[in-house]
């Protein structure tokens, strides 16, 4: 085993959710193997042909990890360990913050084919293709933004890609709470609401906070000087102040920290993917590996 690669104790909880041989022969040979490459890539950030020998043909490694980013795989065995994760009561849903992070694009993240890509073997495309590749360009070159949900481990619950200069953060938080879905073990409808929602100024705006009075969760959003005035302004229309807990507020570095830690894998902190469907594979997988950690 590398350093990186997933432990026997982590890999037991991987195992069960990976897709399994169907029909004769068998489809797929390792996963095991496979996905340490696919690990050691998104930890160093190299490309796909200077994989280590260790990993096998860096064509089956990339191909499965582009393979699965664009069938959902990825996504379905983040939402079963989150499921094993709730079942063992590991999931901390009393104060769940939304924040963003920026992501320098690589000038080989540039060019991509202005023709939609296809699922292998299907005739769709991917689910997170984006007619913009998630690729904007702002004042320091190519950019990606990342809007991230956390729970109270300092996990993703949830997240949305978006290119970097695409509007600002308020408008993302409704779609990146969305997000959370938390199968059950027991079965039923996914988990879907948290107990209270925290950020920053950037996500203050009628239409968040209205949002979730109406899903009857609980917010610590401060409000910022200007909409303070305006709402004074209006006198008795401009409704009610908006209450603020600092005691509640602080635990919003949690969400800090868990960037901090995704962004610790170099293909994450600089994104090297031409296709944003792709992009939002990697980032998947280094939520499962936070996931898999022990407490």
């Amino acid at each position: 085993m590398g350093r990186g690669d997933p432990s026997d104790e982590e890999w037991a909880r991987l195992e069960p959710h990976l897709p399994a041989n169907r029909g004769r022969g068998g489809r797929w040979k390792c996963h095991r193997r496979v996905i340490n490459g696919i690990l050691f890539r998104q930890r160093t950030g190299l490309p796909w042909r200077d994989l280590p020998p260790c990993s096998g043909s860096w064509k089956t490694v990339h191909d499965r990890h582009r393979r699965w980013s664009a069938d959902g795989t990825w996504e379905r065995i983040l939402r079963a360990v989150q499921t094993d994760a709730d079942a063992e009561g590991r999931i901390d849903r009393s104060m769940v913050s939304v924040d963003s992070t920026t992501c320098r694009a690589h000038q080989h993240a540039a060019g991509a084919s202005t023709r939609a890509p296809k699922i292998p073997g299907r005739c769709r495309s991917p689910a997170r293709h984006r007619p913009d590749e998630a690729l904007g360009r702002s004042r320091g070159g190519l950019t990606s933004k990342i809007h991230l949900a956390r729970e109270g481990g300092r996990r993703p619950l949830g997240f949305v890609i978006t290119p970097g200069q695409c509007g600002g953060d308020a408008p993302q938080m409704i779609p990146v709470l969305e997000e959370i879905r938390v199968p059950r073990q027991a079965g039923g409808r996914p988990r879907t609401r948290p107990d209270h929602v925290g950020g920053d100024k950037a996500y203050s705006s009628g239409r968040n906070r209205r949002h979730l009075r109406r899903r009857q969760i609980k917010h610590t959003i401060p409000e910022p000087r200007d909409q303070r005035a305006n709402r004074r302004r209006r006198g008795s229309q401009g409704g009610r102040p908006t209450g603020f807990d600092k005691a509640i507020y602080r635990r919003r570095n949690e969400v800090e920290r868990t960037i901090n830690r995704l962004k610790t894998s170099r293909a994450i902190a600089t994104r090297f993917d031409k296709r944003a469907y792709v992009f939002h594979g990697t980032v998947t997988v280094a939520a499962i590996r936070l996931w898999l950690r022990p407490e």
